[in-house]
């Protein structure tokens, strides 16, 4: 089936190109999202006739998302999973998920935007591409831990836990009885 763009379309063509998709994918994702149109004579003239209010309509969106995008972009968000002591996770963060979390921290992004190749099944830092618009795309880091004390690690932002701070700690603790055992005496 041959349809014309009303945007650009990754992987397939720029705004106002007739392109040839197959048949389901233009009767159940082009059309009913509004990216293309049948390509007929009269669609053909009426998208003429509306090239320009489109044209400037996807300028305006563009400039949106670019602004958008400076607040986004290298942004990271913390996702806590149950995992095994191998790293996977039981279960998958997928882009809903991710989704979900840049929105409780103020950033509201659609799940459609969140562009993974497959979800994410193991612990640790991961680069995932957000699509503002077909032309503003940037990257995002999303931290996948246990617990927050692990997502800090990760992150860089604390030391990990040595044998010798626990033997620290341990000693610190018999001190502290010692010393409450002796005033308890005296």
């Amino acid at each position: 089936m041959q349809v014309i763009l009303l945007e650009r379309v990754a992987k397939l063509g720029q705004m106002g190109e007739i392109v040839n998709v197959r048949d389901g994918y233009a009767r159940n994702f082009l059309i009913p999202k509004g990216k293309a149109l049948r390509a007929t004579e009269r669609t053909k003239a009426s998208f003429e006739e509306r090239r320009q209010q489109l044209e400037a309509r996807n300028i305006e969106a563009r400039n949106e998302a670019t602004k958008l995008a400076g607040s986004v972009e290298g942004r990271s968000v913390v996702i806590l999973r149950q995992a095994s002591e191998s790293a996977q996770l039981y279960g998958s963060v997928s882009s809903r998920d991710i989704a979900e979390a840049f929105t409780e921290t103020g950033i509201a992004l659609d799940r459609a935007q969140i562009r993974l190749e497959h979800p994410i099944k193991n612990l640790g830092l991961h680069d995932v591409i957000v699509a503002l618009h077909p032309e503003v795309e940037v990257k995002v880091i999303v931290n996948v831990a246990r617990s927050a004390e692990e997502a800090d690690i990760q992150a860089g932002k604390a030391a990990p836990r040595t044998d010798e701070d626990e033997q620290d700690d341990e000693d610190e603790i018999s001190r502290a009885i010692v010393d409450a055992v002796e005033q308890a005496d005296a």
